[in-house]
Order: C-alpha cells, then sequence, then structure tokens
C-alpha cells in the first residue's frame, strides 16, 4: 500500500488556510498514486487550540471544516485529525480525533486515548480520552490508528519512564493490525528528532508491523514542530523521513522489505538554527506582521538574532537599530554596522546618550546625590526598549529580543528594557550554545564579526563592565542551569557533578528570585526539554529555598 504523509504547517484557527493546503496536498497525493493519505493531529483547528476550545464558535467552525474535509475526499480516503464533541456526561466536552474520510463522508473516528498534562501540554484540560483501541479494515488490511502521544508509551522503549498503564499500541498490536499509523503534533525540542526515529523503528520491529507517521511541520507561538514523518517496514527498517522544519510530501510503499537510504539527520547546530528560523517567520506571519525590528550591540547575541531573522524573512525585512550609550565603546558600533553590511539589512545609528542625560535631569529629585548603581544601568536599557517600542508603534514591524536562556535565568535583563519585544528568539538556547551556533554560522567564512564572538560579553552600563563582573563563566552558569532547571536536580547532586557549592547555591537563588520577571517576558520559542514559559510553573511568591 502507498500511503502518503501530509506534512504540513497549519495555523491555529485559519479552518480556510488549513483546508486550502489540506486539499492542495491532498490532491498531489492522489495524483502520486497514494492509496491513502495521512495528515497531522488536529490539522484543521492549527494545534494547540489551547482555550479557543471554550468558545462556542470555535467549536461550530471546526464543525464545518469537518464536513468540508469529507466534501473534498474522493476514492483515496485521509485520515485527519479533526476536533469531534463528546456528546457523554459526565465526561470533558471534546475528543482529541483523527477522523477516517472517503468519497464524501467521515466513515469512522478514532479518538486520542494518553492526554499529555506536563510541560507545555494541558489537553486534560479540554478532551475526554478515548477508551477503545479496536483496529478497522480497510481494502482487506487491519489498520491500527493512534494520534501522537498514543504511541509514547511502549513499554519496550520506555520501561519503568512510561507515564500511563494503558499502552494503545500493544492493545492494537495484540489484535492482530496489518499496518500501524500515527497522526502527530510533535513539538521539537533538542535531539527529539533522533529519539522519535529510534523509538518508533523500535516499535515497529517489536510489533512486526509496517509504521507509518505523519508529524505537524511550523510554529505556533512558543512551540515549533519539526516534520521529520517516516514510515518503517515490519523489521524496524528506514523506509522515508520528511524534510526538516519544512513542508512536505512523503509517498511511501509499506509493502517493501528493503530499507532505504534515508539521510542522516543534520548537525545539531543546524537543526537548531532551522528552528528558531522557522519559529521568526511563523511567529510573524501568524500574526500578520512581514518586517521586524532589533537592537544591535555589536555583541554576539544580537548578532545571532540577526542572522536568524533575515534567514527568516529576508533581509528587506529586517531594521537594525544601533543606540550606543555612554559606555559603547567604539569597537561595539563598527560591529554592529559590519554585521548589518555584511546581512545587508537596513539599520539607523539613534545615540541615547542625551536622552540619558535628560531623563537624569528629570529624576535629580530622586536620583540627585546619590552614587550611581543599578537604577543610572537600566535607565539605559530602558531607552533603548522605549525607542525600539516607538519604531514598532510607528512603522508596523514586530520588535525580537535578544536575550539568552543564561539572562533570563539570572535576571541579568532589566524589565521594560532589553526585554520589550514580542518574541524571544534565543530565550531558549544558552550562552555556550550561542556561541556554538555563531561558530557554525561562521563555518564558510565571517559573517558575524569576529570580535562581536571573541570579545568579553558586557552590557555596556557602567565603565568596563563584564557579564563576568556578577556572573561564573558560561560554562559553570549553563552546567548548573542544565541540572537544575531543565532536570530538577538537588544542590548535593549539582555539587557531585564537580561545581562549586557556594557558586550553584547563589545561582538558584539568582534562578528562582527572578521569576517574576521571566513572568513579564516575551514568549521565548522553546528548544530544550524545559524552557522558561506556559511548561515552566513555578510560584512567584514563595519562599522554599533550595538545599535549607
Amino acid at each position: 500500500m502507498k500511503i502518503a504523509c501530509l506534512q504540513l504547517n497549519a495555523t491555529v484557527g485559519d479552518f480556510a488556510g488549513n483546508l486550502r493546503k489540506l486539499a492542495t496536498a491532498y490532491r498531489r497525493a492522489v495524483e502520486r498514486g497514494a492509496e491513502l493519505a495521512l495528515a497531522p493531529e488536529l490539522f484543521v483547528t492549527g494545534y494547540p487550540p489551547r482555550d479557543l476550545l471554550l468558545h462556542e464558535d470555535f467549536l461550530d467552525a471546526s464543525d464545518a471544516a469537518n464536513d468540508a474535509v469529507a466534501a473534498m475526499t474522493g476514492a483515496v480516503p485521509l485520515v485527519c485529525g479533526i476536533l469531534t464533541r463528546n456528546p457523554a456526561r459526565p465526561g470533558k466536552p471534546l475528543f482529541n480525533s483523527a477522523g477516517f474520510f472517503h468519497a464524501g463522508k467521515l466513515l469512522t473516528v478514532t479518538h486520542k486515548c494518553l492526554l499529555p498534562t506536563y510541560d507545555v501540554f494541558d489537553e486534560d484540560r479540554y478532551f475526554e480520552p478515548g477508551k477503545v483501541c479496536e483496529p478497522f479494515v480497510w481494502n482487506g488490511m487491519r489498520l491500527g490508528l493512534t494520534i501522537c502521544e498514543d504511541i509514547w508509551n511502549d513499554v519496550n522503549f520506555w520501561f519503568d519512564e512510561r507515564l500511563y498503564a494503558v499502552d494503545p499500541v500493544r492493545e492494537l498490536s495484540g489484535k492482530n493490525i496489518d499496518l500501524l499509523l500515527n497522526i502527530s503534533a510533535s513539538p521539537w525540542e533538542q535531539g527529539k528528532e533522533w529519539l522519535r526515529a529510534r523509538m518508533l523503528q523500535k516499535i515497529a520491529g517489536t510489533a512486526g508491523v509496517p509504521l507509518v507517521l505523519v508529524n505537524m511541520v511550523g510554529a505556533n507561538d512558543e512551540l515549533v514542530f519539526d516534520g521529520h514523518s517516516l514510515a518503517c517496514n515490519a523489521g524496524g527498517e528506514l523506509l522515508a523521513r520528511g524534510r526538516s522544519f519544512a513542508e512536505d510530501l512523503l509517498v511511501v510503499d509499506v509493502g517493501a522489505w528493503s530499507a532505504a537510504a534515508v539521510a542522516a539527520f543534520p548537525r545539531r547546530e543546524e537543526q537548531l538554527f532551522s528552528a528558531l528560523s522557522l519559529g521568526v517567520r511563523d511567529y510573524a506571519q501568524k500574526t500578520g506582521f512581514d518586517q521586524v525590528t532589533l537592537g544591535l550591540s555589536g555583541g554576539i547575541d544580537s548578532a545571532l538574532v540577526a542572522v536568524i531573522a533575515v534567514d527568516a524573512l529576508g533581509p528587506d525585512q529586517v531594521l537594525g537599530v544601533l543606540m550606543p550609550g555612554r559606555y559603547s565603546s567604539a569597537g561595539s558600533v563598527s560591529d554592529a554596522e559590519l554585521l548589518a553590511q555584511k546581512l545587508a539589512i537596513e539599520y539607523q545609528i539613534l545615540p541615547i546618550k542625551d536622552s540619558f542625560q535628560a531623563l537624569l535631569r528629570h529624576l535629580d529629585s530622586i536620583l540627585g546625590g546619590t552614587a550611581p548603581d543599578q537604577t543610572e544601568e537600566n535607565l539605559q536599557s530602558r531607552l533603548r526598549g522605549l525607542t525600539l517600542m516607538a519604531i514598532a508603534n510607528k512603522t508596523g514591524r514586530l520588535v525580537l529580543t535578544t536575550g539568552n536562556k543564561s539572562e533570563f535565568a539570572t535576571g541579568y535583563c532589566t524589565l521594560y528594557g532589553d526585554m520589550c519585544g514580542a518574541l524571544g528568539v534565543i530565550g531558549d538556547v544558552s550562552k555556550t550554545e550561542v556561541y556554538r551556533l555563531a561558530r557554525w554560522i561562521n563555518r564558510h567564512g565571517e559573517i558575524i564579526p569576529r570580535a562581536s564572538i571573541e570579545k568579553p560579553p558586557s552590557a555596556e552600563l557602567r565603565p568596563g563592565q563584564t557579564d563576568q563582573d556578577t556572573l561564573p563563566p558560561y560554562e559553570e552558569l549553563d552546567g548548573i542551569l542544565e541540572l537544575y532547571v531543565v532536570q530538577g536536580k538537588s544542590i548535593p547532586t549539582i555539587v557531585s557533578a564537580g561545581y562549586d557549592e557556594r557558586q550553584a547555591r547563589d545561582l538558584i537563588r539568582k534562578f528562582d528570585l527572578n521569576e517574576y520577571k521571566r513572568r513579564q517576558a516575551a514568549p521565548s520559542l522553546k528548544v530544550s526539554a524545559r524552557a522558561f514559559g506556559t511548561g515552566r510553573r513555578m510560584p512567584i511568591a514563595q519562599r522554599f529555598r533550595h538545599g535549607g
């Protein structure tokens, strides 16, 4: 049987646009000889729809869209992720479903059994879980249909890490299925493409049946979906895999027994860069923006964000703003200008020195006679934020923030200053990863100025300032950040990994005390297992101190 994976980019709530994409891809699949087509989880509504699911008019539009999906199908059946209603009570009012459409009709519906409620997922808030895992017959084949999380609970792969007592794949495998299908909206994080492929190959080989998974691609809010749809034969060997971070139409014959020559995944830096670029492009375009602006400081963070923005939207859509202050070095300005010229983007130089002096005079009755401290430093950062927001208001551009995860973790950022903006492009990228990405970008020649990479990082808000005046070396900071924030390890465990206890306690204190800042930050593109954002729900008003 030839199966087509319609690896498509859905926009939440864009029923008309999603249906157009689906119809076009379905027709192309039929033309290429597909006998069955698969579209991603909740593709019709877009994923994740979140609290739009609480609005009756959204549900009505979803019902109408389901009818439109049925109307577009002909002799070749289409499996598509849809929203369906649950008439039974007690129970949640909705199901996350897979519809099997054929010849203008919705023939059967399968409901998602395992509803993730961790990290960024909150599906139990809206959906009733499916209770039955039954195959259905099509053209003499017994098909087992699952939805995303349903396939992430295999006992042979996860062992004692399983989150659910129910295993839909095992139940289906015990009912003599001939083919296992999965429709997914599986968000990406670093390394997940490799983990997902390895897990699916294990499942196919253990069950002894071919497996086909279609995964969504694109970005919605902070979530990025990588695609990488794939098919395995009954021996667990790869037959085909979809493109990385791009729409694709994958048609594969699941009756083939010989493994195909499937290219290796792109290297780590390329995957991360592609994810961030796709995240910027979709966030801008899906919120109605064509152009962006950002502050260029001459440092590595803003340089990296500028490169990502140009890759995502094109140089004509990016405006860099240089805002040198009293303590900005001549090198910082020249490095920022050189970057803008290499990227062929428009840039403006708007010094903040006079504005800063005017603001000091304005505040003299309060600040006069006191020693300069963070107050004056933050005023400079907030003047830059004010400048960018004024440009955004007047020109209709989207402001990209340039802070990294290490800064957000420790609070080394200014509320209403460098935190101003609509999207945190690298807010889930640690400083050490920023350096790694910058060197990867320059692998074929200098794009990011060498000085921006090699000079000591500095906010340049006081004379001779460097980040390491108040922070440990970033290699150490990021190691503790990974263990504490991402993995949730205790102080003794962190110390046993080779980190200084006093330093670990000081950093963890900074991590905890700056939760109030992160709550007010722009959404950041999620590329790690634990990002600051919707998946991390720490209280602000709390007194627990780790390690006593």
